[in-house]
Protein backbone atom coordinates (compact mmCIF):
# COMPACT_ATOMS: atom_id res chain seq x y z
CA UNK A 1 0.00 0.00 0.00
CA UNK A 2 1.90 3.07 -1.28
CA UNK A 3 -1.01 5.47 -0.69
CA UNK A 4 -4.49 5.09 0.77
CA UNK A 5 -7.16 6.66 -1.41
CA UNK A 6 -9.79 3.95 -1.90
CA UNK A 7 -10.44 0.24 -1.63
CA UNK A 8 -8.30 -0.21 -4.75
CA UNK A 9 -5.11 0.18 -2.66
CA UNK A 10 -6.10 -2.71 -0.37
CA UNK A 11 -4.84 -6.13 -1.38
CA UNK A 12 -6.74 -8.18 1.21
CA UNK A 13 -9.78 -6.51 2.73
CA UNK A 14 -10.44 -9.19 5.33
CA UNK A 15 -6.82 -9.06 6.48
CA UNK A 16 -6.96 -5.27 6.90
CA UNK A 17 -10.19 -5.55 8.92
CA UNK A 18 -8.59 -8.26 11.08
CA UNK A 19 -5.57 -6.02 11.62
CA UNK A 20 -7.80 -3.18 12.79
CA UNK A 21 -9.68 -5.45 15.20
CA UNK A 22 -6.35 -6.72 16.55
CA UNK A 23 -5.40 -3.12 17.33
CA UNK A 24 -8.75 -2.64 19.05
CA UNK A 25 -7.90 -5.60 21.28
CA UNK A 26 -4.34 -4.39 21.92
CA UNK A 27 -3.87 -0.73 20.90
CA UNK A 28 -0.18 -0.43 21.80
CA UNK A 29 1.18 -3.70 20.45
CA UNK A 30 3.05 -1.83 17.69
CA UNK A 31 3.87 1.27 19.72
CA UNK A 32 7.43 1.39 18.33
CA UNK A 33 6.45 1.02 14.67
CA UNK A 34 6.11 4.78 14.13
CA UNK A 35 8.85 5.88 16.52
CA UNK A 36 10.66 9.00 15.21
CA UNK A 37 8.11 9.27 12.38
CA UNK A 38 5.80 12.21 11.71
CA UNK A 39 2.28 12.33 10.28
CA UNK A 40 1.19 15.59 8.70
CA UNK A 41 -2.56 16.18 8.55
CA UNK A 42 -3.78 18.87 6.14
CA UNK A 43 -7.41 19.94 6.34
CA UNK A 44 -9.05 21.93 3.58
CA UNK A 45 -12.41 21.53 5.32
CA UNK A 46 -13.54 20.94 8.93
CA UNK A 47 -13.24 17.61 10.74
CA UNK A 48 -13.82 16.17 14.19
CA UNK A 49 -13.87 12.33 14.13
CA UNK A 50 -11.39 11.95 11.27
CA UNK A 51 -8.95 14.38 12.82
CA UNK A 52 -9.06 13.11 16.40
CA UNK A 53 -9.22 9.40 15.61
CA UNK A 54 -6.26 9.60 13.22
CA UNK A 55 -4.21 11.56 15.76
CA UNK A 56 -4.93 8.89 18.38
CA UNK A 57 -4.08 6.11 15.93
CA UNK A 58 -0.75 7.76 15.11
CA UNK A 59 0.06 8.16 18.80
CA UNK A 60 -0.73 4.48 19.43
CA UNK A 61 1.94 3.62 16.85
CA UNK A 62 4.49 6.00 18.37
CA UNK A 63 4.14 8.70 15.69
CA UNK A 64 3.97 12.45 16.12
CA UNK A 65 0.94 13.97 14.39
CA UNK A 66 0.83 17.62 13.34
CA UNK A 67 -2.44 19.23 12.17
CA UNK A 68 -2.49 22.12 9.70
CA UNK A 69 -5.69 23.86 8.57
CA UNK A 70 -4.98 25.10 5.05
CA UNK A 71 -6.30 28.60 4.41
CA UNK A 72 -6.72 29.31 8.14
CA UNK A 73 -3.29 28.55 9.59
CA UNK A 74 -1.37 29.35 6.42
CA UNK A 75 -1.48 30.45 2.80
CA UNK A 76 -4.34 29.67 0.43
CA UNK A 77 -3.10 27.07 -2.05
CA UNK A 78 -3.33 26.96 -5.83
CA UNK A 79 -3.74 23.53 -7.46
CA UNK A 80 -4.20 24.21 -11.17
CA UNK A 81 -1.17 23.75 -13.43
CA UNK A 82 -0.10 26.83 -15.40
CA UNK A 83 -2.25 29.06 -13.16
CA UNK A 84 -1.67 32.81 -13.26
CA UNK A 85 -1.72 33.50 -9.54
CA UNK A 86 -3.05 37.05 -9.58
CA UNK A 87 -6.09 36.27 -7.42
CA UNK A 88 -6.56 35.02 -3.86
CA UNK A 89 -4.20 32.01 -3.92
CA UNK A 90 -0.74 32.69 -2.54
CA UNK A 91 1.23 29.44 -2.80
CA UNK A 92 1.19 26.66 -5.40
CA UNK A 93 0.97 23.02 -4.41
CA UNK A 94 4.10 22.44 -6.54
CA UNK A 95 6.09 24.26 -3.87
CA UNK A 96 4.03 23.38 -0.80
CA UNK A 97 3.77 19.61 -1.31
CA UNK A 98 7.51 18.85 -1.74
CA UNK A 99 8.30 20.91 1.36
CA UNK A 100 5.69 18.99 3.36
CA UNK A 101 7.25 15.81 2.02
CA UNK A 102 10.50 16.89 3.67
CA UNK A 103 8.77 17.49 6.98
CA UNK A 104 6.58 14.38 7.17
CA UNK A 105 6.86 10.64 6.62
CA UNK A 106 3.16 10.31 5.77
CA UNK A 107 0.87 13.10 4.60
CA UNK A 108 -2.86 12.98 5.36
CA UNK A 109 -5.04 15.24 3.23
CA UNK A 110 -8.73 16.10 3.63
CA UNK A 111 -10.45 17.88 0.75
CA UNK A 112 -14.07 18.59 -0.12
CA UNK A 113 -15.98 18.93 -3.40
CA UNK A 114 -17.34 22.23 -4.67
CA UNK A 115 -20.56 20.51 -5.83
CA UNK A 116 -20.52 22.95 -8.74
CA UNK A 117 -18.51 21.17 -11.43
CA UNK A 118 -18.71 17.38 -11.54
CA UNK A 119 -15.70 16.96 -13.82
CA UNK A 120 -13.49 19.04 -11.56
CA UNK A 121 -14.60 17.28 -8.38
CA UNK A 122 -14.36 13.78 -9.82
CA UNK A 123 -10.90 14.45 -11.22
CA UNK A 124 -9.68 14.50 -7.58
CA UNK A 125 -7.23 17.24 -8.57
CA UNK A 126 -6.36 18.36 -5.03
CA UNK A 127 -5.35 15.05 -3.52
CA UNK A 128 -3.74 13.87 -6.77
CA UNK A 129 -1.50 16.95 -6.82
CA UNK A 130 -0.24 16.10 -3.34
CA UNK A 131 0.47 12.53 -4.49
CA UNK A 132 2.30 13.89 -7.52
CA UNK A 133 4.55 16.35 -5.70
CA UNK A 134 4.88 15.32 -2.02
CA UNK A 135 7.18 12.33 -2.50
CA UNK A 136 5.77 10.51 0.58
CA UNK A 137 2.73 8.23 1.09
CA UNK A 138 -0.56 10.13 1.01
CA UNK A 139 -3.46 9.13 3.24
CA UNK A 140 -6.94 10.30 2.26
CA UNK A 141 -8.76 11.83 5.21
CA UNK A 142 -11.68 12.28 2.77
CA UNK A 143 -11.51 13.46 -0.80
CA UNK A 144 -13.94 15.05 -3.25
CA UNK A 145 -15.53 11.70 -4.11
CA UNK A 146 -14.53 9.11 -1.46
CA UNK A 147 -14.02 8.63 2.29
CA UNK A 148 -12.01 5.38 2.58
CA UNK A 149 -11.19 5.57 6.31
CA UNK A 150 -14.91 5.85 7.04
CA UNK A 151 -15.70 2.89 4.80
CA UNK A 152 -13.02 0.71 6.36
CA UNK A 153 -14.51 1.66 9.74
CA UNK A 154 -17.94 0.63 8.52
CA UNK A 155 -16.67 -2.76 7.39
CA UNK A 156 -14.88 -3.27 10.73
CA UNK A 157 -18.14 -2.49 12.57
CA UNK A 158 -20.20 -4.86 10.44
CA UNK A 159 -17.62 -7.64 10.81
CA UNK A 160 -17.43 -7.41 14.60
CA UNK A 161 -21.21 -7.11 14.99
CA UNK A 162 -22.55 -9.78 12.63
CA UNK A 163 -21.80 -13.34 13.80
CA UNK A 164 -24.29 -15.45 11.82
CA UNK A 165 -23.01 -17.96 9.26
CA UNK A 166 -24.66 -16.35 6.27
CA UNK A 167 -24.34 -13.21 4.21
CA UNK A 168 -25.81 -10.14 5.92
CA UNK A 169 -28.27 -7.96 4.07
CA UNK A 170 -26.90 -4.42 4.08
CA UNK A 171 -29.03 -1.48 2.97
CA UNK A 172 -27.72 1.98 2.13
CA UNK A 173 -30.65 4.38 2.23
CA UNK A 174 -30.78 8.02 1.20
CA UNK A 175 -32.15 10.42 3.82
CA UNK A 176 -33.40 14.01 3.70
CA UNK A 177 -31.13 16.93 4.57
CA UNK A 178 -31.34 20.71 4.76
CA UNK A 179 -28.58 21.27 2.19
CA UNK A 180 -26.84 19.57 -0.70
CA UNK A 181 -24.14 17.15 0.46
CA UNK A 182 -21.46 15.33 -1.55
CA UNK A 183 -21.63 11.71 -2.63
CA UNK A 184 -18.32 10.83 -0.90
CA UNK A 185 -19.56 8.56 1.91
CA UNK A 186 -22.23 6.87 -0.21
CA UNK A 187 -19.76 6.30 -3.08
CA UNK A 188 -17.14 4.94 -0.74
CA UNK A 189 -19.46 2.69 1.27
CA UNK A 190 -20.83 1.23 -1.95
CA UNK A 191 -17.34 0.66 -3.34
CA UNK A 192 -16.10 -1.12 -0.20
CA UNK A 193 -19.17 -3.32 0.33
CA UNK A 194 -19.23 -4.45 -3.31
CA UNK A 195 -15.47 -5.11 -3.23
CA UNK A 196 -15.92 -7.10 0.00
CA UNK A 197 -18.43 -9.28 -1.81
CA UNK A 198 -19.77 -10.96 1.34
CA UNK A 199 -23.16 -9.24 1.63
CA UNK A 200 -26.51 -8.89 -0.05
CA UNK A 201 -26.18 -5.18 -0.78
CA UNK A 202 -29.13 -2.92 -1.60
CA UNK A 203 -29.11 0.84 -2.27
CA UNK A 204 -32.39 2.73 -2.02
CA UNK A 205 -33.06 6.37 -2.87
CA UNK A 206 -35.64 8.59 -4.58
CA UNK A 207 -35.53 8.92 -8.35
CA UNK A 208 -32.73 11.17 -9.70
CA UNK A 209 -30.31 10.33 -6.86
CA UNK A 210 -28.40 7.61 -8.69
CA UNK A 211 -24.71 7.45 -7.78
CA UNK A 212 -21.87 6.97 -10.24
CA UNK A 213 -22.30 3.40 -11.48
CA UNK A 214 -18.57 2.66 -11.14
CA UNK A 215 -19.10 2.64 -7.36
CA UNK A 216 -22.43 0.79 -7.24
CA UNK A 217 -21.84 -2.01 -9.75
CA UNK A 218 -23.00 -5.26 -8.17
CA UNK A 219 -25.54 -3.65 -5.83
CA UNK A 220 -29.32 -3.93 -6.13
CA UNK A 221 -30.80 -0.45 -6.59
CA UNK A 222 -34.43 0.43 -5.85
CA UNK A 223 -36.57 3.51 -5.30
CA UNK A 224 -38.81 1.61 -2.89
CA UNK A 225 -37.39 2.12 0.59
CA UNK A 226 -39.90 -0.17 2.32
CA UNK A 227 -39.05 -3.01 -0.05
CA UNK A 228 -35.32 -2.46 0.47
CA UNK A 229 -35.64 -2.55 4.26
CA UNK A 230 -37.29 -5.98 4.37
CA UNK A 231 -35.10 -8.48 6.27
CA UNK A 232 -32.18 -6.01 6.45
CA UNK A 233 -29.46 -6.75 9.00
CA UNK A 234 -27.74 -3.36 8.69
CA UNK A 235 -29.18 -0.05 7.52
CA UNK A 236 -26.73 2.73 6.67
CA UNK A 237 -28.36 6.15 6.51
CA UNK A 238 -26.79 8.94 4.46
CA UNK A 239 -27.85 11.95 2.46
CA UNK A 240 -26.26 12.85 -0.87
CA UNK A 241 -27.02 15.32 -3.63
CA UNK A 242 -27.66 14.46 -7.27
CA UNK A 243 -24.85 13.07 -9.41
CA UNK A 244 -26.12 13.42 -12.99
CA UNK A 245 -27.49 16.96 -12.67
CA UNK A 246 -24.67 17.59 -10.30
CA UNK A 247 -24.95 18.83 -6.71
CA UNK A 248 -28.69 19.48 -6.61
CA UNK A 249 -31.53 18.67 -4.24
CA UNK A 250 -34.68 17.47 -6.03
CA UNK A 251 -36.83 15.35 -3.76
CA UNK A 252 -36.38 16.10 -0.05
CA UNK A 253 -39.35 14.07 1.14
CA UNK A 254 -39.36 13.75 4.97
CA UNK A 255 -41.01 10.34 4.52
CA UNK A 256 -37.53 9.02 3.70
CA UNK A 257 -36.39 9.64 7.31
CA UNK A 258 -36.03 6.31 9.09
CA UNK A 259 -38.42 5.63 11.99
CA UNK A 260 -39.21 2.64 14.19
CA UNK A 261 -42.30 1.95 12.09
CA UNK A 262 -40.14 1.55 9.00
CA UNK A 263 -37.47 -0.36 10.90
CA UNK A 264 -40.09 -2.97 11.84
CA UNK A 265 -39.73 -4.24 8.26
CA UNK A 266 -36.08 -5.11 8.88
CA UNK A 267 -34.44 -8.01 10.70
CA UNK A 268 -33.74 -6.16 13.96
CA UNK A 269 -31.31 -4.21 11.82
CA UNK A 270 -28.35 -2.34 13.25
CA UNK A 271 -28.42 1.36 12.34
CA UNK A 272 -25.28 3.05 11.02
CA UNK A 273 -24.41 6.65 10.17
CA UNK A 274 -21.03 8.32 9.59
CA UNK A 275 -21.90 11.36 11.79
CA UNK A 276 -22.52 14.21 12.25
CA UNK A 277 -26.27 13.55 11.95
CA UNK A 278 -29.16 16.02 11.95
CA UNK A 279 -31.67 14.60 14.39
CA UNK A 280 -35.27 14.35 13.21
CA UNK A 281 -34.21 15.29 9.69
CA UNK A 282 -31.98 12.39 8.63
CA UNK A 283 -32.76 10.12 11.56
CA UNK A 284 -35.42 10.24 14.25
CA UNK A 285 -34.61 10.48 17.94
CA UNK A 286 -36.30 7.13 18.52
CA UNK A 287 -33.86 5.45 16.17
CA UNK A 288 -30.71 7.22 17.33
CA UNK A 289 -31.50 6.70 21.00
CA UNK A 290 -32.86 3.20 20.52
CA UNK A 291 -31.24 -0.23 20.95
CA UNK A 292 -30.58 -0.72 17.24
CA UNK A 293 -28.25 2.26 16.87
CA UNK A 294 -24.53 1.45 16.69
CA UNK A 295 -23.39 4.88 15.52
CA UNK A 296 -21.14 5.52 18.53
CA UNK A 297 -19.57 2.06 18.29
CA UNK A 298 -19.02 2.77 14.60
CA UNK A 299 -17.42 6.16 15.32
CA UNK A 300 -15.19 4.62 17.98
CA UNK A 301 -13.83 2.20 15.41
CA UNK A 302 -12.44 5.12 13.40
CA UNK A 303 -9.27 4.87 15.55
CA UNK A 304 -8.62 1.24 14.60
CA UNK A 305 -9.26 1.81 10.91
CA UNK A 306 -6.74 4.66 10.86
CA UNK A 307 -4.23 2.67 12.92
CA UNK A 308 -4.37 -0.32 10.57
CA UNK A 309 -3.84 1.89 7.51
CA UNK A 310 -1.03 3.92 9.07
CA UNK A 311 0.73 0.69 10.05
CA UNK A 312 0.57 -0.53 6.45
CA UNK A 313 1.91 2.81 5.14
CA UNK A 314 4.72 2.78 7.70
CA UNK A 315 5.78 -0.66 6.54
CA UNK A 316 6.14 0.66 3.00
CA UNK A 317 8.08 3.66 4.29
CA UNK A 318 10.53 1.38 6.12
CA UNK A 319 11.23 -0.82 3.10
Amino acid sequence: MKNFLSVNEVGDLSALVAKALAYKADPFKDSKLGEHKRLGMLFLNPSMRTRISTQIAAKNLGMDAIVFNVGQDGWTLEFEDEAIMSGTTVEHVKEAAPVLGKYFDILGVRTFPSLKNKEDDYSELYINQFIKYAGVPVLSLESATLHPLQSLTDLITITETFKEKRKPKIVLTWAPHVKALPQCVANSFSQWITAWGQADFVITHPEDYELDSKFTKGATITHNQDEALKEADFVYIKNWSTYKDYGKIYCNDPEWMLTNKKLALANKAKIMHCLPVRRNVELSDEILDGPNSIVTQQAGNRVWAAQAVLAELLKIKRQ
